[in-house]
């Protein structure tokens, strides 16, 4: 299943097709060795605090989400081989490619809604 991700307060689209990865493995394989992440994709882990962006080759917006789905803290164009700080209030992360962001004019403090995406074959 994929899943819509908007901006609420902003009223922007920042994904049509975001992943959910919430086991261990899914968790824990989450974007590495993808050689790209198209506009409309993301990842968004739960549970999570961190992140790092070992064996991946891309850059990616990060944007670490509170219970409430509120950005407590936001990364842009975070590239390979670098690992976040841990942000204690964070539960979740959403995981988007570069420049979404920064098109979107998300900033910290916005709150984001997820809703299942519709799947076009049906």
């Amino acid at each position: 299943m994929h899943w819509r991700v908007t901006n609420e307060t902003r009223q922007r689209l920042l994904a049509d097709r975001a992943e959910r990865a919430e086991s261990f493995v899914q968790r824990f394989q989450g974007l590495m060795g993808r050689a790209s992440l198209p506009m409309g994709g993301g990842m968004h882990i739960e549970p999570c605090d961190s992140i790092h962006t070992f064996f991946m080759r891309i850059p990616i917006d990060v944007a670490f989400l509170d219970a409430k789905g509120h950005i407590v803290k936001q990364l842009s164009a975070l590239p390979p081989w670098r690992a976040t700080a841990l942000y204690r209030k964070a539960r979740s992360v959403l995981e988007l490619p570069a420049g979404v962001l920064l098109a979107s004019g998300t900033q910290e403090g916005d709150r984001l809604v997820f809703a299942p995406a519709e799947d076009p074959g049906a």
